[in-house]
């Protein structure tokens, strides 16, 4: 059959290929192709220019850029070098401790409501027993305040454990360095302390603070992805921890003796303070340093300020006796007193109209210079030393070191008072005094360090507590020593055996020990307060020196007002002298004397 289309169906194609367009298509000129592939290669070829130069002339600049926006560089803890004995006990160290910090506005229980606020006396309640404190102790410690309280300090990891296990919210725990100081009381006076903020505040952690500090590097954090902290730029060695130890010269045992008897004695006499020092002669190296009223530098903040300094380094005083025996090796060094001298003592005397007694106002006659010490005849000393140049004695004076600081590691060491060489030299009453140690002034340390130079056979030798830095558990032997020859051998070891006159028939026997030579001098001088003397006060002392036969050792001790009639050096500062000798002779294995040749 034929097929019948639709009109409908004819117009839409008829009205399609009506609307239809028709579009011409020209050739396009080979220049504009060229031109725009110049156009894009020029394009790329900048593109590839600027990449180059951000690689390769800026590559190391916005790396660096680039790693400093990432990288959080974080600061060294301050770790501190530990400090240990001449055997190397520990002294002073850096552990790991906690501090406590409250936020009363948080305080929460575990299974709390968001809503609930604790009181700071039921949270006190529960932390108390942990840290062994009152609950109400830390209430009042709180008080009113709504955040960051300091509760405890200087807490053991395993305590902030078991106090981080209550759940307190409000309770936070900041970790970190802090100093200790394992004996305690034992060694302040030398070492000093840090304060909470582990910034030094005296003794040697303050006067050696950079050889203290251990030599850390600071850290850099970088930010991962997440934002996860990841070590940054840690090269071979980064994380190597500095081993370094600073050793020191004192013995701990000794100077746990020393200190015990020097406490025991200055509470029985009453007196204001005492201090006890031993130096090997040699080399001038300091085995004990000790001094009391002393303080624990772990618990600094609970004592005086004025403990904080070594007194016998710092604070000056008139010697009396015990310089004596310097006084007369000066005149034998100079050959106006010959060993066999003898002097006249009347038991006083008048120079330039002021009078001058011996202590006991006794009389003793003509006697040698053996005697003199023994008896510690003051009236006797000024004519030994009037047969002296006053002029050539200023300068013996000045050249021992009495008028400046001694060469030592000791922190804060003065120098002492000795009168200008017009005045000392216009006045005969002036080295009339100074022949029995009066008018001029020293340290105890500056004191010991005379005598060691009548031990060592004539040497100023210059007192240390230091031998270095030393690596891990490597310890060091005795250095040598910085010494300054000022008298002769056979002038030294002749004031030796008149010293061990004193301690065999004079005022120092209480310092007798059985089986060893030994020699010393007590003193005992007026003290003075603003160019004058303090009716009643006396400062006692005597100085040791052991053993005579192969004097190795100077032990002084130094004891300020001591109350009673009988508070002598012989007395009161001899008999803790006897007790660190006999300890000494123990610690340094010294066997007995040899017999006094005749």
């Amino acid at each position: 059959m034929p097929r019948i289309q639709s009109p409908s169906r004819g117009r839409t194609l008829r009205g399609a290929r009506r609307s239809q367009r028709v579009l011409q298509l020209h050739v396009v000129p080979a220049s504009r192709l060229i031109t725009v592939m110049v156009l894009l290669a020029l394009a790329l070829g900048g593109l590839g220019l600027r990449l180059a130069w951000l690689q390769l002339i800026e590559g190391t600049r916005l790396e660096a850029r680039a790693r400093r926006v990432q990288t959080e560089t974080r600061n060294p803890l301050g770790r501190r070098r530990t400090i240990v004995d001449r055997r190397g006990r520990l002294l002073a160290i850096d552990e790991e401790r906690v501090t406590v910090w409250a936020h009363p506005r948080y305080f929460r229980f575990p299974g709390d409501d968001s809503a609930i606020r604790r009181s700071t006396s039921e949270v006190s309640a529960k932390m108390a027993p942990v840290l062994g404190v009152a609950a109400t102790d830390l209430v009042q410690r709180m008080g009113q305040h709504r955040s960051g309280v300091r509760l405890a300090s200087n807490i053991e990891p395993s305590l902030a454990t078991r106090l981080r296990r209550l759940g307190i919210d409000g309770i936070d725990f900041e970790h970190g360095p802090q100093r200790v100081y394992p004996q305690g009381s034992l060694f302040a006076n030398v070492l000093g302390f840090l304060n909470l903020e582990r910034v030094p505040q005296a003794g040697l952690e303050l006067s050696l603070n950079q050889r203290l500090q251990s030599q850390e590097l600071p850290l850099g954090i970088r930010k991962g992805g997440d934002g996860t902290p990841l070590p940054d730029g840690i090269g071979a060695g980064r994380m190597h921890r500095d081993d370094l130890r600073l050793q020191l010269t004192l013995d701990t045992r000794l100077q746990r003796v020393a200190q015990l008897e020097l406490a025991r004695q200055v509470q029985q006499w009453s007196a204001k303070r005492g201090a006890a020092l031993v130096m090997d002669a040699r080399n001038g190296e300091l085995l004990a340093l000790a001094s009391v009223p002393t303080y624990d530098p772990n618990e600094f903040w609970e004592f005086s300020p004025s403990l904080f300094r070594e007194w016998s380094v710092q604070d000056l005083y008139e010697p009396g006796s015990t310089l004596k025996p310097i006084n007369l090796a000066i005149a034998l060094q100079e050959k106006a007193l010959s060993p066999a001298s003898t002097v006249v003592d009347k038991g006083s005397l008048m120079i330039s109209g002021w009078p001058i007694y011996n202590h006991d106002k006794v009389a003793h006659g003509r006697v040698g210079l053996a005697k003199v010490l023994q008896v510690s005849s003051n009236v006797g000393m000024v004519r030994a030393m009037q047969r002296l140049n006053s002029d050539r004695y200023w300068e013996w004076l000045e050249r021992l070191g009495i008028g400046s600081a001694p060469d030592t590691d000791l922190p804060g060491a003065v120098s002492g008072q000795l009168k200008s060489r017009k005045v000392f030299t216009g006045n005969p009453i002036e080295s009339a005094t100074a022949s029995f140690g009066q008018g001029l002034a020293l340290t105890p340390l500056k004191l010991l360090q005379l005598h060691a130079m009548l031990s060592n056979g004539g040497y100023l030798v210059s007192p240390h507590i230091t031998r270095g830095l030393r690596s891990g558990d490597d310890l060091a032997g005795p250095g040598r020593a910085r010494r300054q020859s000022l008298l002769d051998q056979k002038v030294s070891f002749q004031v030796l055996r008149w010293l061990e006159s004193v301690v065999e028939k004079g005022s120092g026997q209480n310092a007798r020990i059985a089986g060893y030579r030994i020699g010393g001098k007590t003193g005992t001088a007026q003290k003075a307060a603003n160019g004058v003397y303090i009716p009643g006060a006396r400062i006692t002392s005597f100085v040791a020196h052991l053993p005579i036969d192969d004097p190795h050792y100077v032990v002084l001790v130094v004891i300020d007002e001591p109350q009673g009639d009988n508070a002598y050096g012989s007395t009161v500062a001899a008999p803790v002298a006897k007790s660190i000798m006999e300890a000494l002779l123990v610690i340094e294995q010294i066997p007995p004397s040899r017999p006094r040749q005749s």
